[in-house]
This record gives structure tokens, sequence and C-alpha cells, in this order.
């Protein structure tokens, strides 16, 4: 974070220089526009034209500073999108030229058709400027970063808060990729009126802010809607556009990580990456836990983890609120999470303080 810093300090002066080098040469530029014959023959031009350029430089140093965040993909656009309609406009002018007899309307078609022309280019490529790279850099870099594909980040990934930490690990370094109708969609949960809803919508829109801001992160809102989008759930929404982007779909959700492997879309499951994290406790092996609650099954108590695996006690129904030390008989392992089922064996303590289950050594 400090190279951060330093490096936007040296952006600073750069910009500082090259305005003031800027300012300079619009004073130089209005100092000769005033000199005699440049514009009015032999007599010198209004001398008040020299804080009109002024006035102008000063107005695009301004504009400059009030948009500070510039995306190099939409000034590419723009730039592109220029050059290709003043061709355009060349072509369809030499084209036309025959049947334009009158000079007295050729001028003004010529110039209609080109602003017509011109902001129709800039249009469409804006438009399409997330499926037509015109970053020259881009180039140089497309066979580093070629293997990593965009992460399409899911309301309940963003609300569960672990893709952050994971991402804080430096362990993966994809793209972020964050729709535009997913973050709409985690505003609406944090604006809901019920208290619970909306603190998990909070704290969604916070971990949102702890990801663009720093710096290390690649995140990016898409603001784009495919045109199969259209009436499709949020869920669904989500499918078609990592299938877009060739990207995958982290998530938390059970039914949507089915729901995408339906449609051959990659996805990063987060429970998925807890559990392969999670300590393994193979059968055979003995554990103490404090039964919190008796279970679904006839004589059997519930348990858990200090990680939030559930334990299923045989026979712990009775030492309910009791440590127990119990024998692993087997572990259930889903997408969903890890369950693990054991035998209970003997009551270590009848009044045990809060506190995690332990491995015993065998």
């Amino acid at each position: 974070m400090a190279e951060g810093r330093f490096a936007g300090q040296v952006n600073n002066v750069e910009l500082t220089i090259l305005r003031s080098a800027f300012l300079l040469v619009a004073a130089g530029l209005g100092v000769y526009l005033v000199s005699p014959g440049v514009i009015s023959g032999d007599s010198p031009a209004p001398a008040w034209l020299v804080y009109v350029v002024l006035g102008v430089a000063a107005l695009s140093i301004a504009i400059d500073m009030a948009i500070p965040r510039k995306r190099i993909e939409a000034v590419s656009a723009v730039f592109f999108g220029l050059l290709i309609g003043l061709l355009l406009t060349q072509l369809v002018n030499l084209a036309l030229t025959p049947y334009l007899v009158s000079p007295r309307y050729a001028r003004p078609v010529q110039l209609t058709l080109g602003v017509v022309l011109c902001y129709s280019c800039i249009s469409i490529l804006i438009q399409t400027k997330d499926d037509i790279r015109f970053v020259i850099p881009y180039v140089e870099f497309a066979k580093d970063s070629k293997s990593l594909k965009p992460f399409v980040l899911d309301t309940s990934c963003i609300i569960d808060g672990r893709i952050a930490d994971v991402l804080q690990t430096k362990l993966l370094d994809n793209p972020l990729i964050m729709p535009r109708f997913v973050l709409q969609e985690l505003q609406n949960i944090a604006d809901s009126s019920d208290r619970l809803r909306r603190g998990r919508g909070r704290r969604g829109l916070d971990i949102l802010n702890r990801l663009r801001s720093n710096m290390e992160f690649d995140f990016k809102i898409h603001d784009r809607e495919l045109p199969e989008m259209e009436g499709q759930p949020v869920d669904m929404k989500l499918v078609l556009l990592a299938k877009h982007l060739g990207g995958k779909l982290v998530t938390g959700d059970y039914n949507l990580n089915k729901v995408a492997q339906l449609h051959s879309v990659q996805v990063l499951n987060l429970n998925d990456i807890a559990n392969a994290l999670k300590p393994l406790h193979l059968p055979g092996e003995h554990l103490k836990v404090l039964v919190v609650k008796p279970g679904e099954g006839e004589g059997q108590g519930v348990g858990y983890l200090d990680d939030g695996t559930m334990i299923v006690i045989e026979g712990g129904r009775s030492h309910v609120q009791k440590m127990v030390r119990i024998g692993v008989t087997s572990v259930l392992q889903t997408s969903a999470g890890r369950m693990i089922f054991g035998r209970y064996e003997e009551t270590v303590s009848a009044n045990p303080a809060p506190s995690p289950a332990e491995a015993i050594p065998t």
C-alpha cells in the first residue's frame, strides 16, 4: 500500500507539471494570435483574445480535475469513434459530391453527416467496449493474464465476506466482476425494513467498499446486460454473464451452484474452499465435544466444532450440556458443508465451560 501511495504522489507531481506547461503554452499561443499579421492583417488582434485562450485552457484543466478516475476503455472508444467517424464522413462526402449540385447545401450536409457519423461510432464503441479491447497496453499483458479467468461475484458471497479474506492472502489474483444488477439487489437488501436483512445488506456493501478501495484487487463493476438476460431472475443472469465472459461464478449458494453446473459454468464455491481447509477427522479418532442439543434421530445429540462443523452423536441425547468423549464413525463431505458422525463413549465433564471440541490422541 505504501508503494501505491508513492506512485499516486508521483502521478500528482507529473500532472501538476503537465498542467503548468499547458497553461504556459496556452499563454504563448494567445500572445501569438494577437500579434500583427496573424489574424487581422497588419493590425493586431484584440488583447482580450489572450484571456479567451487562457480561459479555455483553464476550463479544460478544470474538467480534467473534475473526473479523476478515467477509464482507458472509454477514452479509447471516444478516440477511435472520432477517427472512424471522420473517415466515414470523408468517404460519404466523396460519394455524395456528384449529387450536391448547389454549393449552398453541400457544406451543411457534410457537417451534419460528420456530426451524426461521429456520434454513432462513439456510441457504438462505448456500448461494446467490454467486448472489444482498444487498450494498447492490454496486448502486452495478454500473454500473462490469459489463464486468469474473471470471478463473477454473487450476492451471497459478498454478504458472506470470506471472499475478501481469501483474496487478502494473495492466493488468487483473478479480476473481480461485480454485475450492476447484483449491486442493485444488495442495495435493496440494505434498504429492507427487516432489521436482520438490512444488517446483512449493509455488511455486503462494506465488503464491496473494502474490495474496491484495495488497489491490489482488480475490481470492476459490469454495467452492460446481455439481450438474453432480459426478464431473467438474478441467478440466471449471473450464470449467463459468467458464461459470456468465460469466467467463474463465485457463490456460496448451493442451488445456484447446481444451476451453474447444468449450464457448464465453472463455480468457485466458498464452502468447498472452507471444507478443504478444515482439519480432517478420520473414522476411529476420538474427540471431546460439548453436546449442545438433542438430535433428530432417536437417542442422538448434536455438537459443533469451533469451525462450525456439526457432529451427530449416537447415544448423546441424554448428555445435553455435557462434555463427552466420542469415537468418530464416519464423515460426510458435501458442497453444503461437512458432517461428522460419532458414538458416545463417556462423559468427560458434567458442567463444562464453553469450549470448542478438541481431538484426543488415540
